[in-house]
């Protein structure tokens, strides 16, 4: 039987409403009102119940199957997963954790362009056809070559310049814009690099890249910014926090 677990949603505040969503029925699976196992109530019942859109219920279910609280499985519909461990990651960004830990943070842009690129605009919920800011940069600490940074980001933001992107971190401009990401879906991972980031990460073949990418949003639901970044997995830790319950 599905247990419907009562969500009360504050249209006056500032917290996007998938948010506050997925925050309540989060706290449902981790307080143990919903077990592992149980049947998650569909998309549909729950936006009709709760009168808000489809696609604000589904980005916050999607949220919670990125945490790994939800589980989805075709022909099986939703249901609560069978794990107890929820992570966290810092919303930052490697400028200001580089200048935190007194290291000498340097960037060289290699590109910098108007483009439009229908799976960024989709993570962002944006128009497919949106024009977007494409910016790619090497991120050097202490004249080491760290990372590979490619980011997108609304149009609104297209007076930021490659000569301002050497100068100062991208979180750092976005906030002098009086633009602060408060939330973002953010996944983690390890690959081989590419020949391209072997060469500006000065990488031998064997040694892997971690990355990382992540789609923020201010404080009222809307885009700041997507991220796809790639690290020297050698010289590069990213923490989460276990919280388990």
């Amino acid at each position: 039987m599905v247990i419907r677990v009562g969500v009360t949603i504050d249209r006056s505040s500032p917290v996007p409403l998938y948010h506050q969503l997925a925050e309540q029925l989060g706290t449902a699976i981790r307080c143990g009102q919903l077990q592992p196992g149980d049947p998650f109530e569909n998309e549909i019942a729950l936006a009709e119940r709760l009168n808000l859109s489809r696609p604000t219920v589904r980005r916050a279910i999607q949220e919670l199957v990125s945490q790994g609280l939800l589980l989805r499985r075709r022909g099986l519909g939703t249901t609560v997963a069978n794990r107890k461990v929820h992570r966290r990651a810092e919303l930052t960004s490697l400028y200001d954790d580089l200048k935190r830990d007194a290291g000498r943070p340097t960037t060289i842009v290699l590109q910098h362009e108007l483009v439009r690129d229908q799976r960024v605009a989709a993570a962002l919920d944006l128009p497919a056809d949106a024009e977007l800011l494409s910016i790619v940069r090497v991120r050097f600490s202490d004249n080491r070559p760290l990372a590979i940074l490619r980011n997108w980001l609304p149009s609104s933001c297209a007076d930021i310049t490659r000569e301002q992107l050497q100068a100062q971190g991208l979180y750092a401009l976005l906030r002098d814009r009086g633009v602060r990401p408060v939330v973002a879906h953010q996944t983690i991972g390890a690959r081989t690099p590419t020949a391209a980031e072997r060469r500006h990460l000065g990488l031998k073949p064997s040694e892997p890249v971690l990355t990382m990418t992540r789609s923020a949003f201010d404080s009222a639901g809307n885009p700041v910014e997507y991220g796809d970044h790639c690290y020297r997995a050698q010289d590069y830790s990213i923490e989460v926090m276990i919280d388990e319950r």
